[in-house]
């Protein structure tokens, strides 16, 4: 008998054992299932760590993983799993309290913040765009106008042309917003989203920066401001704030018990969004699909935009290789900030392939 309790204590043992780890579908399963840490948002600093070897990880991938950083002119990098840091490193002289911009990584703020506007029932994203901010807003005729959505906007399928006298625009007066296709019929990356913040600021009689601030950004314990830049709208902060919203949506828009977002949005702002471009959500780029479209080009490009990436990732992209990158199945949050990896201006790049070999290194 006492040899049988002896062989029942050890199956049990095993099994807690097993339980422990998380499987995410590759076979790998060195990452802990525990529950989310959030860091306080009491303006301490605070933030729970643990170690790479905490975790299981390759330490000798680390050091790689830093020159590679480096030497592409990164000034910012964090990963989180569950929540706490694992990584936090800076570069360039950059440090973990200066801000910096996001670009259009910053587009998922304003979806958020759209998402929230829904939730309070001040906005309906399947309404025209003119219901909000009035007529003229563009320079297409009324009645193509009248088509266009606050969901259009979110999908990027206004269908504005994106180029003015042949030249790639951002420029969102109504002179340079002409007709190109019916709204719906047309996926094309363009500025014209940042409309949606004038139709929020409408929407609740704030203006969109305030409601940012009351509605998301002080809630999780950000810090940053919005502004203007030639004809764009940025957001500037910490890495570690950046981090925080990637935190927020790796638990599908709630903060601690706290819903920021509520999960329905969430769910299909993270996922397809129309039929053209499979791999763009509610201004949130999507990886793992069959097929994916890029900024500036018309062109269909078949299967994931990041392969060496896990495919349930999603993504907020900006210029000069500003990323926040999801990952559900290993509960990770990545952040990288600093100037162009390779000297160009695009969001998606080789860059980000070869980050993810090397970050794939570390648990591997």
């Amino acid at each position: 008998m006492k040899k049988y309790f002896t062989l029942v204590l050890i199956a049990s043992l095993l099994t807690s054992c097993s339980s422990s780890k998380s499987d995410d579908g590759s076979g790998n399963s060195s990452i802990p299932v525990e529950q989310i840490y959030f860091p306080p948002i009491d303006g301490s600093n605070t933030w729970e760590t643990k170690s790479i070897t905490d975790i299981g990880w390759n330490q000798s991938a680390v050091q790689p993983l830093l020159d590679y950083l480096n030497v592409k002119h990164s000034k910012g990098f964090i990963i989180l799993v569950n929540g706490k840091i694992v990584m936090e490193n800076y570069f360039n002289g950059h440090d973990a309290v200066t801000n910096w911009y996001w670009a259009s990584a910053g587009k998922t703020l304003t979806s958020t913040v759209t998402g929230i506007t829904v939730q309070e029932g001040l906005l309906n994203l399947d309404e025209k765009v003119s219901t909000y901010i009035g007529t003229g807003w563009t320079n297409e005729p009324l009645a193509k106008e009248n088509l266009i959505t606050n969901r259009n906007l979110l999908s990027m399928t206004s269908g504005i042309d994106d180029y003015v006298n042949g030249v790639y625009s951002d420029d969102v007066t109504p002179s340079s917003l002409n007709y190109k296709a019916d709204a719906g019929t047309r996926w094309a990356y363009s500025n014209v989203y940042v409309k949606l913040q004038d139709v929020i600021a409408n929407a609740t009689n704030l203006t969109f920066p305030n409601y940012f601030n009351a509605k998301l950004r002080d809630k999780i314990g950000m810090n940053g401001i919005w502004f203007t830049s030639g004809n764009n709208i940025v957001y500037t902060s910490t890495t570690r704030s950046m981090a925080r919203f990637g935190l927020l949506m790796l638990n599908k828009g709630k903060w601690n018990s706290d819903i920021i977002l509520n999960e329905n949005y969430f769910n299909t702002a993270t996922n397809t969004s129309q039929n053209i471009n499979l791999s763009y959500g509610y201004l949130w780029w999507l990886n793992g699909k069959v097929s994916y479209h890029l900024p500036q080009t018309q062109n269909t490009f078949n299967g994931s935009i990041i392969p060496t990436a896990p495919s349930d990732m999603f993504m907020a992209l900006g210029k000069n290789d500003q990323k926040i990158y999801v990952v559900p199945s290993k509960k990770m949050v990545v952040i990288r900030m600093g100037d162009a990896a390779d000297n160009t201006n695009l969001a998606l790049s080789d860059f980000d392939q070869t980050l993810w070999t090397k970050i794939n290194a570390l648990y591997q």
